[in-house]
């Protein structure tokens, strides 16, 4: 039978793994202490600086004394740094320099749109832009031809505009927990697209068809919108590996969902489906499949004895309590918050599960009230 989790309450949840955080960085901290405390970390400390030596050209008899070595700096600073060395320590920082140099930072409230001096920086190959006020995408995009992510979470942005269409070299597009209603069928001009994230939009009810063309995503989230069916779009996205679709308002998935017989996992919780098709038996590479149980009545019974490897993971919610609130946009930030939550809390639980070699065999309880 398929693992169920009976979550009651999200709050107590991220404490148990907050808990677990700290005792593990406790651990580390202590392991660390232990081996600069221990005598091989000196020995290898001591090697290290023989090594370092030697590439200076430093007779022994500068840094052996009596058969101990001395690992005094001041030996290295007389001899000064070789150019090897130089260079060697140089490298690093050159190259980082040179890869900053295409990658675009901003974050902050202050920031109500995008500076002017950005359209002159067309050579940049990354955007990375969160927690910001900003609303709207420059048409001017359409010039960043060499643009591989996007990634512009966090923000009030309430429509793409359609020149993104126009970025082919585009792999990352992530516009999560923005304003966004509807997506332009322009991006399914992006062919080299492997990632799309709308999550957390709250509005989104469809994506256009034309985004059938995006044949390299093998990641879509549109967890935290307002989709009644898998888009039909997604459904022909042949590489498809990662779909997560949770939050939404579905009531069934369609017979024909093997057709994605690349996806290996699929992330349908919270939303208001009954049963789930036969055909999920069809999908050879479909490794973890995580439903919401309160509402289903009826799962293939090969679901949940697969002998696939098939991780089923049945997650029973309790109705959370409405906050009367006058403020409609209080409510909607509410929500968006308690979403972002429960994602990194999915993300944590996922990645955990990755790590066993099946899903427990026991139920795991948490009595508690989700409060926000």
């Amino acid at each position: 039978m398929g693992h169920q989790v009976i979550v009651f309450d999200f709050s107590l949840i991220r404490g148990l793994w907050e808990t677990r955080v700290k005792k593990n960085k406790e651990r580390q901290r202590k392991e660390k202490e232990r081996l600069e405390k221990s005598s091989l970390e000196k020995i290898k400390q001591e090697w290290n600086f023989i090594l370092e030596c030697r590439k200076k050209g430093i007779p022994q008899s500068k840094y052996l004394k009596n058969g101990f070595v001395d690992t005094d700096k001041k030996i290295l600073n007389a001899y000064g740094k070789t150019p090897q060395l130089q260079k060697k320590r140089a490298l690093p920082d050159e190259t980082n320099k040179e890869k900053d140099k295409f990658i675009f930072h901003l974050s902050g409230e202050q920031w109500t749109e995008f500076p002017d001096s950005l359209k002159e920086q067309i050579y940049l190959k990354e955007w990375h832009v969160y927690n910001t006020l900003i609303q709207t995408i420059p048409a001017y995009i359409a010039l960043f031809q060499d643009l591989r992510v996007l990634e512009l979470s966090k923000n009030r942005i309430n429509h793409l505009p359609v020149e993104i269409g126009c970025l082919k070299n585009l792999r990352v597009l992530n516009v999560s927990f923005n304003n966004l209603k509807s997506v332009p069928p322009e991006l399914g001009d992006c062919e080299n697209l492997e990632k799309l994230d709308l999550s957390g939009n709250m509005e989104i009810t469809e994506l256009p068809f034309e985004l059938s063309n995006l044949k390299q995503v093998t990641v879509v989230d549109v967890s935290a919108n307002k989709f009644h069916s898998i888009p039909i779009c997604v459904l022909r996205m042949s590489n498809l590996q990662w779909l997560d679709i949770s939050s939404n308002n579905l009531k069934d998935l369609p017979e024909d969902i093997d057709r994605l017989d690349k996806l290996q996992t699929l992330l349908l919780q919270k939303n208001k489906l009954t049963y789930l098709p036969r055909a999920l038996v069809n999908m050879p590479k479909l490794s973890l499949l995580v439903v919401s149980g309160d509402d289903l009545v009826e799962i293939p019974t090969a679901v949940c004895e697969s002998t696939t490897g098939l991780k089923f993971i049945s997650l029973k919610d309790s109705p959370v309590e409405t906050i009367v609130c006058e403020d409609t946009e209080e409510i909607v930030e509410s929500e968006r918050e308690r979403e972002q939550f429960e994602k990194e809390f999915m993300k944590a639980y996922i990645e955990d599960l990755k790590e066993r070699d099946s899903a427990p065999s026991y139920t795991t309880k948490v009595l508690f009230s989700l409060q926000l």
